[in-house]
């Protein structure tokens, strides 16, 4: 038997709220299912080509108020892009990208129609944290110019793979954005105190990049790397500056998660370190 659902708002043709038994309000989205319908009608949830959930009270607030400004064919296409995600990375999105990602894609359409660019300082590093995450943007990017006939700027790629990396790991942007913004300070104190100018586009620099983030990882979950006293030793011996180097960063990191650091992380930020800075 087909689960009746109870209609509480129609937010236009394609998209309307209803009333759950179990889950209070979910959002059903599918071609035609708001049309000729009004508030009190039953519908078969089997109707919707995609449902879900925003418990969050201000996500449901921001979604319901964004959808006056958005083109009908977007909250369509929304659908096939999200499926495709979803597909591709193999996973499930946590539902706040519903919100996120048709805002986002809705302002980014009317840049680009308007020829307006926003570059992405971080386009390298987040290419190099999150290669499958970034792969799919680009797909997501292809559909859009396949579909619509806009051609995104390659900083725009960049963005989507956060609000893709958002959805997969349950992490804010806020949060991705703010780490970001400390390992690029990371990288910036690595190139004033040695006097270098990192190739961004070097393998070494992309180790570096991915270690600071797996480092940061670690620190929210209470990991440490192993206790290697005399390594730690021997490089400290060895290689005095990027020692050094490695625990000024630490200290910042510290500084800004507002958390401890485990201390064996001196010893494999040293070797990442000496490897990018000391090229025979």
């Amino acid at each position: 038997m087909e689960q009746q659902l109870k209609i509480e708002k129609i937010l236009n043709n394609n998209v309307l709220i209803a009333a759950h038994p179990t889950f209070e309000e979910v959002v059903l989205i599918g071609k035609g299912i708001g049309f000729n319908r009004k508030k009190g009608d039953d519908i078969s949830f089997d109707k919707a080509d995609k449902t879900f959930l925003l418990s969050n009270e201000r996500e449901k607030e921001q979604y319901v108020n964004l959808l006056p400004y958005i083109d009908e064919k977007l909250i369509d296409f929304m659908n096939d892009v999200l499926h495709h995600v979803e597909l591709r990375m193999g996973q499930e999105l946590n539902q706040h990208i519903h919100v996120a990602l048709t805002d986002h894609l809705a302002f980014a359409i009317n840049r680009a129609k308007q020829n307006l660019q926003f570059s992405n300082p971080f386009l390298l590093e987040i290419e190099s944290l999150y290669p499958k995450e970034y792969q799919v943007a680009m797909e997501v990017v292809t559909l859009i110019y396949d579909e619509m006939g806009i051609q995104f700027p390659d900083g725009e790629v960049g963005f989507i793979a956060l609000h893709i990396h958002s959805a997969v790991t349950d992490k804010t942007l806020r949060e991705i954005n703010r780490h970001n913004l400390l390992i690029s300070k990371l990288v910036k104190i690595v190139e004033d105190t040695m006097q270098v100018s990192i190739d961004k586009n070097s393998v070494d620099y992309h180790r570096l990049v991915q270690h600071l983030h797996r480092a940061i990882d670690r620190v929210y979950q209470d990991e440490n790397v192993g206790d290697e006293i005399r390594l730690a030793k021997m490089l400290k011996e060895e290689y005095p500056v990027c020692y050094n180097l490695a625990w000024k960063l630490i200290k910042v990191m510290q500084k800004q998660l507002n958390k401890p650091v485990d201390e064996s992380e001196a010893i494999y930020l040293t070797i990442h370190l000496q490897r990018l800075t000391h090229k025979s």
